[in-house]
């Protein structure tokens, strides 16, 4: 008895000491994290398992998983033996949740682990999750605004620069751009990338490959702080795992990420006040300035040109070129103007110019007095100004201007010539011979008397024709009668138009002739077979003749939809409806 009992202690401290060797636990990478990070739940187990059943993760959205991962190793003669089920988990909101219990089932026990409460918090700077590939990808790819110039001029020119970095651990396989920035408060010019170049370099201190992506020169348009908005792009990044295949290869695993190379703000200050000329129009740069002309002595009626060019490095795009003063003697034409600019890193370079047509009138000689030309210089933060030379025109020959007027200008500044001809006045007629205009009235007047009569005589026209309108209006059956014969017409006119499309041309005549039923015979298309119709028009005493070609011509319209047709049968068709039509007009 005492030894049965021995027995049965025995066996049950063993089935114990077994139970108590199944481990099945749940494991978090951390118990509280922000609403921007990532959270991996490890459910682990010492001992293969049938019928995993995972919780329902309240409070997180699964991004990843699950995945599964078998350890089997032997040390010193011992088997040891781990299978993981892995979720990475996204926050969708601040508080505390609770990862409730995941069940499995080995060697016929039902096996549930412990809640596990984690608390999410506010976002932080920096998401940290070594073990999540989305995370590995996001710290190993960086999109960067490389702005050359924090604090411009207004009308700087300054260079916004897009590089991707790219960690030598993860490599890149595809990318589009997803957003573009705008520059509201900028002319922007994009510089052409012909093709990219990968390049070696380092990016806070370790080694990376970039790429420059997208090349742009900004001139802000106000001043203030300015906001560059972000490119942003979707890139396929290529993640190595733990695994390797057959070969003993590394496996890598595909990361769709979005990057963005983040706001950057610059401060635009105001172009100084003091020394402002106040010709000034917007002019930033190193520039030279002067006035061509591509001739001097010529005759009168010939025509020459004066170009008034600037030239050099700045914002050529957005001032406006002083204008062409000229003596009366020379007759001015609109100028044409002409843009010879590039842009670069540097900004805009080349010339920019107003090119006038002038013709000389009369014989002498014409000053063009000097121009000049101010902008601000960003080399010396300053303005200045550049003067044109005085152009004298020598017309040798054509007529003579008659006596020549220098007057000086108000702001005493240069002379004009004026010229005074004996034809100055030639425009006024002095016999006009002029008739006196005979005044007729209105009043009693044949059309007064008309006008006054008309309506009064109109009126009894209105009221009979608004009686007849409404007793139109009323006759439901007559109107629904009287539209289905005009579409019957309009479908007759479409057929017509669409002779040599077979399809559109027996589709119009199989509506022409059921609506021209619906005219005549006062049925719907739902009630009509060729039994009704035909009973129906031999009710309406129509010739059996032209009954049965009526039923042929439905017949032919049904058929064409199967069978190819020719343009001529097509045309014999629609000669043989409008005969058949025109025949059960008149028996009718």
């Amino acid at each position: 008895m005492k030894l049965k009992l021995i027995l049965l202690t025995v066996c049950i401290a063993f089935s114990q000491l077994a139970m108590a060797q199944v481990k099945f636990e749940a494991k978090v990478s951390k118990k509280r994290l922000g609403v921007n990070e990532r959270l991996r739940v490890d459910f682990e187990m010492n001992k293969d398992g049938d019928n995993f059943t995972p919780p329902s993760f309240t409070g997180f959205k699964v991004v990843g998983g699950p995945n599964q991962s078998i350890s089997n190793s032997w040390i010193n003669g011992k088997r040891s033996y781990a299978k993981t089920f892995s979720y990475f988990l996204s926050p969708t909101r601040r508080g505390k949740f609770t990862i409730k219990q995941a069940s499995i089932e080995i060697d016929g026990q039902l096996y549930k682990t412990l809640p596990v409460t984690v608390e999410v918090t506010a976002a932080v700077d920096k998401p940290k999750d070594g073990n999540n590939s989305d995370f590995v990808a996001s710290e190993n790819l960086h999109l960067v605004a490389e702005v050359s110039k924090a604090d411009p001029y207004l009308n700087e020119a300054i260079t916004v620069v897009y590089k991707l970095y790219v960690s030598e651990r993860i490599s890149v396989s595809n990318w589009r751009e997803m957003d573009s920035p705008k520059y509201s408060d900028f002319w922007s010019q994009a510089i052409d990338m012909k093709q990219l170049k990968i390049e070696n370099g380092q990016y806070k201190g370790e080694r990376y490959r970039f790429v420059v992506l997208r090349k742009t020169v900004l001139y802000p348009q106000k001043t203030g702080k300015l906001n560059i908005e972000p490119l942003t792009l979707s890139i396929s990044v290529d993640v190595p795992t733990n695994r390797r295949d057959i070969f003993g290869g590394r496996l890598y695993s595909t990361v769709n990420k979005t990057v963005a190379a983040g706001n950057r703000t610059i401060n635009v200050k105001p172009l100084p006040i003091q020394g402002k000329p106040d010709d000034f129009s917007g002019a930033v740069g190193s520039f030279d300035f002067k006035v061509v002309p591509n001739k001097t002595s010529l005759d009168a009626t010939e025509s020459l040109e004066a170009k008034v060019l600037v030239s050099g490095n700045g914002n050529l795009k957005l001032f406006d070129l002083p204008k062409l003063n000229v003596p009366s003697g020379l007759e001015q034409y609109e100028p044409e103007h002409t843009e010879r600019v590039r842009t670069n890193l540097t900004g805009m370079s080349g010339n920019i110019s107003d090119t006038y047509t002038l013709v000389p009138q009369y014989k002498g000689k014409y000053p063009i007095p000097p121009i000049s030309f101010s902008y601000f210089d960003l080399k010396t933060e300053s303005y200045k100004r550049v003067t044109s030379d005085e152009i004298v025109i020598n017309v040798k020959t054509g007529p003579d201007g008659g006596n020549v007027v220098t007057t000086s200008e108000a702001s005493g500044t240069g002379k004009k010539q004026v010229t005074q001809t004996g034809s100055q006045f030639r425009f006024l007629k002095l016999n006009a011979d002029l008739q006196p205009i005979t005044k007729e009235h209105f009043f009693k007047s044949t059309a007064y008397w008309v006008a006054l009569t008309a309506p009064l005589l109109a009126i009894p026209l209105f009221l009979f024709f608004g009686k007849r309108r409404e007793e139109r209006r009323s006759d439901i059956s007559g109107n629904r009668i009287r539209k289905a014969d005009k579409l019957a017409r309009k479908y007759l006119s479409e057929a017509k138009k669409n002779l040599g499309n077979q399809k559109e041309f027996y589709i119009a005549m199989e509506r022409a002739l059921h609506n021209y039923l619906k005219a005549k015979l006062h049925i719907q298309t739902s009630e009509m077979s060729k039994d009704r119709i035909q009973r129906l028009l031999k009710e309406k005493e129509v010739e059996d003749a032209v009954a049965i070609e009526f039923i042929a011509l439905l017949e032919s319209c049904e058929f064409a939809r199967y069978t190819p047709s020719s343009t001529s049968a097509m045309q014999q068709d629609y000669d043989k409806a409008s005969r058949v039509i025109a025949s059960i007009d008149r028996q009718l």
